[in-house]
Protein backbone atom coordinates (compact mmCIF):
# COMPACT_ATOMS: atom_id res chain seq x y z
CA UNK A 1 0.00 0.00 0.00
CA UNK A 2 1.43 3.09 -0.68
CA UNK A 3 1.45 6.01 1.23
CA UNK A 4 -1.30 8.70 0.84
CA UNK A 5 0.53 11.77 2.58
CA UNK A 6 2.67 13.52 0.58
CA UNK A 7 6.23 12.54 0.36
CA UNK A 8 8.13 16.50 1.15
CA UNK A 9 5.39 16.97 3.69
CA UNK A 10 6.67 13.86 5.38
CA UNK A 11 10.40 15.25 5.82
CA UNK A 12 9.85 17.83 8.27
CA UNK A 13 7.77 19.21 10.88
CA UNK A 14 8.70 23.29 10.10
CA UNK A 15 7.17 24.45 13.31
CA UNK A 16 8.82 21.66 15.56
CA UNK A 17 12.09 22.04 14.13
CA UNK A 18 11.66 25.97 14.54
CA UNK A 19 11.05 25.27 18.43
CA UNK A 20 13.89 22.75 18.69
CA UNK A 21 16.65 24.91 16.86
CA UNK A 22 15.40 27.86 18.94
CA UNK A 23 16.19 26.10 22.72
CA UNK A 24 19.15 24.50 20.60
CA UNK A 25 20.64 27.51 19.18
CA UNK A 26 18.88 30.79 20.15
CA UNK A 27 16.08 32.69 18.69
CA UNK A 28 15.86 33.96 15.10
CA UNK A 29 13.57 35.82 13.13
CA UNK A 30 14.84 34.34 9.84
CA UNK A 31 13.98 30.49 9.52
CA UNK A 32 13.50 29.06 6.38
CA UNK A 33 13.78 25.23 4.92
CA UNK A 34 14.05 23.29 1.40
CA UNK A 35 14.48 20.40 0.05
CA UNK A 36 17.27 19.79 -1.75
CA UNK A 37 16.24 16.74 -4.76
CA UNK A 38 19.16 15.83 -5.62
CA UNK A 39 20.58 13.06 -3.52
CA UNK A 40 19.10 9.53 -3.58
CA UNK A 41 19.54 8.16 -0.34
CA UNK A 42 19.32 9.83 2.83
CA UNK A 43 17.16 12.92 2.61
CA UNK A 44 18.85 16.55 2.24
CA UNK A 45 17.50 19.91 3.56
CA UNK A 46 18.46 23.16 3.35
CA UNK A 47 17.90 25.05 6.31
CA UNK A 48 18.48 28.69 7.21
CA UNK A 49 18.45 30.24 10.71
CA UNK A 50 19.43 33.49 11.54
CA UNK A 51 22.28 34.23 9.23
CA UNK A 52 23.69 30.95 9.61
CA UNK A 53 23.67 28.56 6.15
CA UNK A 54 22.78 24.78 7.48
CA UNK A 55 22.40 21.10 5.97
CA UNK A 56 19.93 18.89 7.52
CA UNK A 57 20.36 15.49 7.07
CA UNK A 58 17.76 12.79 8.17
CA UNK A 59 16.97 8.99 6.73
CA UNK A 60 13.84 9.04 4.39
CA UNK A 61 10.38 8.16 5.19
CA UNK A 62 9.05 4.49 5.50
CA UNK A 63 10.37 1.25 6.31
CA UNK A 64 13.79 0.73 5.14
CA UNK A 65 16.60 -2.19 5.73
CA UNK A 66 18.30 -2.57 8.66
CA UNK A 67 21.58 -0.88 9.37
CA UNK A 68 20.30 1.91 5.95
CA UNK A 69 20.67 5.53 6.47
CA UNK A 70 22.52 5.88 9.56
CA UNK A 71 22.76 9.63 9.68
CA UNK A 72 24.29 9.22 13.90
CA UNK A 73 27.23 7.16 12.62
CA UNK A 74 27.32 9.73 9.13
CA UNK A 75 27.52 12.95 11.91
CA UNK A 76 29.69 10.68 14.54
CA UNK A 77 32.31 10.76 11.99
CA UNK A 78 32.57 13.99 10.41
CA UNK A 79 32.80 15.43 14.11
CA UNK A 80 35.65 13.64 14.62
CA UNK A 81 37.48 14.57 12.00
CA UNK A 82 37.13 18.41 12.32
CA UNK A 83 40.47 19.72 11.64
CA UNK A 84 42.17 16.20 10.32
CA UNK A 85 43.85 16.30 6.82
CA UNK A 86 40.35 15.37 5.59
CA UNK A 87 37.93 17.90 4.56
CA UNK A 88 34.60 17.65 5.89
CA UNK A 89 31.49 20.24 6.92
CA UNK A 90 31.82 21.84 10.00
CA UNK A 91 29.17 19.93 12.43
CA UNK A 92 26.53 21.74 14.62
CA UNK A 93 23.93 19.06 16.33
CA UNK A 94 23.00 15.97 16.21
CA UNK A 95 19.21 14.97 17.65
CA UNK A 96 18.29 11.38 17.99
CA UNK A 97 14.54 12.61 19.58
CA UNK A 98 11.92 11.13 16.44
CA UNK A 99 9.39 13.30 18.07
CA UNK A 100 11.09 16.41 16.29
CA UNK A 101 10.61 15.78 12.55
CA UNK A 102 9.73 12.19 12.82
CA UNK A 103 13.53 10.53 12.14
CA UNK A 104 16.76 11.31 14.04
CA UNK A 105 18.98 13.89 11.74
CA UNK A 106 21.53 16.52 12.38
CA UNK A 107 22.76 19.86 11.47
CA UNK A 108 26.17 20.86 9.61
CA UNK A 109 27.32 23.68 7.84
CA UNK A 110 26.72 24.49 4.41
CA UNK A 111 30.11 24.07 2.57
CA UNK A 112 30.23 26.35 -0.73
CA UNK A 113 31.09 24.62 -4.30
CA UNK A 114 30.23 22.03 -6.54
CA UNK A 115 28.97 18.23 -6.67
CA UNK A 116 29.77 17.08 -9.81
CA UNK A 117 27.25 14.44 -11.21
CA UNK A 118 26.64 13.69 -14.69
CA UNK A 119 28.68 16.50 -16.59
CA UNK A 120 31.92 18.36 -15.55
CA UNK A 121 32.10 22.10 -14.05
CA UNK A 122 33.15 24.32 -17.37
CA UNK A 123 36.01 25.29 -15.52
CA UNK A 124 37.46 21.97 -15.44
CA UNK A 125 36.65 20.99 -18.98
CA UNK A 126 40.69 21.18 -20.37
CA UNK A 127 42.50 17.99 -20.34
CA UNK A 128 44.81 19.32 -18.06
CA UNK A 129 42.41 20.14 -15.43
CA UNK A 130 40.37 16.83 -16.03
CA UNK A 131 43.65 15.04 -14.90
CA UNK A 132 44.58 17.02 -11.75
CA UNK A 133 40.61 16.56 -10.53
CA UNK A 134 41.10 12.36 -10.87
CA UNK A 135 44.27 13.33 -8.97
CA UNK A 136 42.65 15.16 -6.49
CA UNK A 137 39.85 12.16 -5.97
CA UNK A 138 42.15 9.32 -5.26
CA UNK A 139 44.47 11.92 -3.26
CA UNK A 140 41.69 12.39 -0.65
CA UNK A 141 40.63 9.03 -0.57
CA UNK A 142 44.18 7.91 0.15
CA UNK A 143 44.09 10.69 3.04
CA UNK A 144 41.09 9.03 4.81
CA UNK A 145 42.61 5.80 4.65
CA UNK A 146 45.76 6.67 6.07
CA UNK A 147 44.09 8.77 8.81
CA UNK A 148 45.16 7.68 12.16
CA UNK A 149 41.62 6.67 14.15
CA UNK A 150 42.94 6.29 17.60
CA UNK A 151 43.99 9.82 17.33
CA UNK A 152 40.22 11.29 16.53
CA UNK A 153 38.38 9.00 18.60
CA UNK A 154 37.42 6.24 16.11
CA UNK A 155 39.75 3.30 17.09
CA UNK A 156 36.27 1.40 18.15
CA UNK A 157 34.27 2.71 15.22
CA UNK A 158 34.38 -0.87 13.91
CA UNK A 159 35.15 -4.29 13.48
CA UNK A 160 37.76 -4.54 11.00
CA UNK A 161 38.60 -8.45 11.29
CA UNK A 162 35.79 -10.26 9.06
CA UNK A 163 34.86 -6.98 7.46
CA UNK A 164 34.53 -8.30 3.99
CA UNK A 165 33.21 -11.56 4.93
CA UNK A 166 30.55 -9.32 6.93
CA UNK A 167 30.14 -6.95 3.73
CA UNK A 168 29.51 -10.21 1.49
CA UNK A 169 26.45 -11.14 4.32
CA UNK A 170 25.61 -7.79 4.78
CA UNK A 171 24.33 -6.76 0.98
CA UNK A 172 23.33 -10.37 0.26
CA UNK A 173 20.60 -9.44 3.43
CA UNK A 174 20.13 -6.21 1.86
CA UNK A 175 19.19 -7.66 -1.42
CA UNK A 176 16.95 -10.48 0.38
CA UNK A 177 15.77 -7.72 1.96
CA UNK A 178 14.55 -5.56 -1.06
CA UNK A 179 13.53 -8.47 -3.34
CA UNK A 180 11.40 -9.87 -0.61
CA UNK A 181 9.25 -6.70 -0.81
CA UNK A 182 9.88 -6.26 -5.12
CA UNK A 183 8.92 -9.66 -5.49
CA UNK A 184 9.77 -9.81 -9.11
CA UNK A 185 8.40 -12.77 -10.76
CA UNK A 186 11.17 -13.77 -12.83
CA UNK A 187 13.50 -12.78 -10.06
CA UNK A 188 17.04 -11.22 -10.61
CA UNK A 189 18.93 -13.62 -12.88
CA UNK A 190 22.39 -13.99 -11.99
CA UNK A 191 22.20 -12.75 -8.86
CA UNK A 192 22.77 -16.29 -7.11
CA UNK A 193 26.14 -16.86 -9.09
CA UNK A 194 27.37 -13.78 -8.25
CA UNK A 195 26.49 -14.00 -4.66
CA UNK A 196 28.35 -17.24 -4.54
CA UNK A 197 31.27 -15.99 -6.53
CA UNK A 198 32.32 -13.26 -3.72
CA UNK A 199 31.18 -15.88 -1.12
CA UNK A 200 34.12 -18.04 -2.38
CA UNK A 201 36.10 -15.20 -3.48
CA UNK A 202 36.86 -13.49 -0.37
CA UNK A 203 40.84 -11.92 -0.12
CA UNK A 204 42.77 -11.08 2.79
CA UNK A 205 42.65 -7.36 3.53
CA UNK A 206 46.10 -5.85 3.13
CA UNK A 207 45.30 -3.61 6.31
CA UNK A 208 42.42 -1.90 8.03
CA UNK A 209 41.68 1.82 7.93
CA UNK A 210 38.79 4.11 8.18
CA UNK A 211 36.59 3.42 5.27
CA UNK A 212 34.09 5.72 3.88
CA UNK A 213 31.59 3.35 2.04
CA UNK A 214 30.62 5.73 -0.17
CA UNK A 215 33.31 7.12 -1.83
CA UNK A 216 33.22 8.49 -5.52
CA UNK A 217 33.37 11.96 -7.33
CA UNK A 218 29.31 13.24 -6.50
CA UNK A 219 29.91 12.57 -2.68
CA UNK A 220 32.93 15.60 -2.43
CA UNK A 221 32.29 18.88 -2.75
CA UNK A 222 34.67 20.75 -4.92
CA UNK A 223 35.67 24.06 -3.80
CA UNK A 224 35.48 26.96 -5.86
CA UNK A 225 38.18 27.80 -8.74
CA UNK A 226 40.72 26.24 -10.34
CA UNK A 227 42.49 23.95 -9.88
CA UNK A 228 40.34 21.62 -8.64
CA UNK A 229 40.23 21.21 -4.70
CA UNK A 230 38.35 19.21 -2.78
CA UNK A 231 36.32 21.35 -0.11
CA UNK A 232 34.78 18.68 1.97
CA UNK A 233 33.88 15.16 1.68
CA UNK A 234 30.27 14.03 2.57
CA UNK A 235 27.55 11.47 2.56
CA UNK A 236 29.68 9.53 5.54
CA UNK A 237 26.63 7.04 6.33
CA UNK A 238 28.64 3.50 5.32
CA UNK A 239 32.15 4.28 7.05
CA UNK A 240 33.26 1.90 9.79
CA UNK A 241 37.07 0.15 10.25
CA UNK A 242 37.77 -2.01 7.48
CA UNK A 243 39.48 -2.73 4.38
CA UNK A 244 40.37 0.41 2.06
CA UNK A 245 40.42 -1.31 -1.16
CA UNK A 246 36.78 -1.55 -0.70
CA UNK A 247 37.00 2.19 -1.26
CA UNK A 248 38.94 2.29 -4.05
CA UNK A 249 36.70 -0.54 -6.02
CA UNK A 250 33.13 1.51 -5.07
CA UNK A 251 34.98 4.90 -6.54
CA UNK A 252 36.34 3.00 -9.71
CA UNK A 253 32.79 1.79 -10.32
CA UNK A 254 31.11 5.13 -11.22
CA UNK A 255 34.23 6.32 -13.23
CA UNK A 256 33.75 5.43 -17.06
CA UNK A 257 36.91 4.81 -19.20
CA UNK A 258 36.88 5.66 -23.38
CA UNK A 259 36.79 2.24 -24.70
CA UNK A 260 33.46 0.87 -21.92
CA UNK A 261 30.37 0.76 -23.50
CA UNK A 262 27.29 2.79 -22.27
CA UNK A 263 27.11 2.26 -18.26
CA UNK A 264 24.53 -0.07 -16.49
CA UNK A 265 22.27 2.69 -15.00
CA UNK A 266 23.43 6.34 -16.70
CA UNK A 267 21.42 8.22 -14.43
CA UNK A 268 23.58 6.86 -11.76
CA UNK A 269 26.81 6.46 -13.20
CA UNK A 270 28.70 9.18 -15.19
CA UNK A 271 30.66 8.73 -18.64
CA UNK A 272 32.11 12.10 -19.01
CA UNK A 273 35.05 10.96 -17.53
CA UNK A 274 36.00 9.00 -20.90
CA UNK A 275 37.28 12.70 -22.27
CA UNK A 276 40.67 13.34 -22.64
CA UNK A 277 41.95 14.10 -19.66
CA UNK A 278 40.75 12.31 -17.31
CA UNK A 279 43.13 9.69 -16.33
CA UNK A 280 41.69 5.76 -16.53
CA UNK A 281 40.45 3.61 -13.90
CA UNK A 282 44.48 1.41 -14.40
CA UNK A 283 45.83 4.95 -13.87
CA UNK A 284 43.91 6.10 -11.00
CA UNK A 285 44.93 2.66 -9.20
CA UNK A 286 48.23 2.94 -9.38
CA UNK A 287 48.18 6.67 -8.15
CA UNK A 288 46.13 5.04 -5.17
CA UNK A 289 48.67 2.65 -4.88
CA UNK A 290 51.89 5.52 -4.81
CA UNK A 291 50.05 7.57 -2.30
CA UNK A 292 48.60 4.93 -0.17
CA UNK A 293 51.73 2.40 -0.19
CA UNK A 294 49.07 -0.42 -0.17
CA UNK A 295 49.21 -2.63 -3.32
CA UNK A 296 46.46 -2.75 -5.71
CA UNK A 297 45.29 -6.71 -5.83
CA UNK A 298 42.09 -8.75 -6.03
CA UNK A 299 40.50 -5.70 -8.26
CA UNK A 300 38.48 -8.62 -9.84
CA UNK A 301 36.78 -9.03 -6.12
CA UNK A 302 36.73 -5.48 -5.39
CA UNK A 303 34.56 -4.29 -8.16
CA UNK A 304 32.43 -7.16 -8.00
CA UNK A 305 31.46 -6.64 -4.57
CA UNK A 306 30.49 -3.11 -5.27
CA UNK A 307 28.84 -3.74 -8.09
CA UNK A 308 26.94 -5.56 -6.26
CA UNK A 309 26.24 -3.97 -3.72
CA UNK A 310 24.78 -0.89 -5.96
CA UNK A 311 22.42 -3.70 -7.15
CA UNK A 312 21.47 -3.81 -3.49
CA UNK A 313 21.03 -0.17 -3.20
CA UNK A 314 19.15 -0.38 -6.61
CA UNK A 315 16.39 -2.67 -5.48
CA UNK A 316 15.60 -0.71 -1.85
CA UNK A 317 15.57 2.25 -4.31
CA UNK A 318 13.20 0.14 -6.51
CA UNK A 319 11.25 -1.50 -2.95
CA UNK A 320 10.81 2.02 -1.86
CA UNK A 321 9.44 3.44 -5.21
CA UNK A 322 6.70 0.33 -4.59
CA UNK A 323 6.26 1.25 -1.73
CA UNK A 324 5.21 4.54 -2.20
CA UNK A 325 8.03 5.92 0.53
CA UNK A 326 9.90 7.94 -2.82
CA UNK A 327 8.98 10.62 -5.18
CA UNK A 328 12.35 10.26 -7.11
CA UNK A 329 11.72 9.05 -10.76
CA UNK A 330 15.10 7.50 -10.87
CA UNK A 331 13.60 4.67 -8.24
CA UNK A 332 11.31 3.75 -10.57
CA UNK A 333 14.13 3.06 -13.38
CA UNK A 334 15.24 0.28 -10.93
CA UNK A 335 12.72 -1.84 -12.15
CA UNK A 336 15.58 -2.31 -15.22
CA UNK A 337 18.28 -0.58 -13.62
CA UNK A 338 18.97 -3.72 -10.88
CA UNK A 339 18.43 -6.69 -13.56
CA UNK A 340 21.46 -4.65 -15.51
CA UNK A 341 23.82 -4.00 -12.84
CA UNK A 342 23.53 -8.06 -11.61
CA UNK A 343 24.86 -8.52 -15.61
CA UNK A 344 27.46 -5.95 -15.20
CA UNK A 345 28.75 -8.50 -11.62
CA UNK A 346 28.97 -11.67 -14.31
CA UNK A 347 30.88 -9.54 -16.38
CA UNK A 348 33.28 -8.14 -13.90
CA UNK A 349 33.79 -11.94 -13.16
CA UNK A 350 34.38 -13.06 -16.49
CA UNK A 351 36.90 -10.23 -16.82
CA UNK A 352 35.18 -8.43 -19.54
CA UNK A 353 34.74 -5.72 -17.35
CA UNK A 354 37.37 -4.00 -14.55
CA UNK A 355 40.43 -2.16 -14.65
Amino acid sequence: MTNERGYEDRLVDERRLRTYLASELGETETFAVEWHREGHSNETLFVTWDDCELVLRRPPPGETADTAHDVGREYRVMDALQGTAVPVPPTVLYCEDDSVIGSEFYLMERVDGDVVRLDEPERFATPERRAELGCELVDSLAAIHALDVESVGLGEFGRPEGYLERQVDRWEKQMAWAAGRTERPEGLPGRDAVESWLGENVPDAPRHTLVHGDYKLDNVILAPGTPPEIGAVVDWELSTLGAPLADLGWMLLFWHDDADEEPPIPELMPSFTAREGYPTRRELAARYEERSGVAVEHSTFYLTLATYKLAAVCEMFYARHLAGDSDDSLYAAMDEGTPKLVAYAEDVIDGTQGW
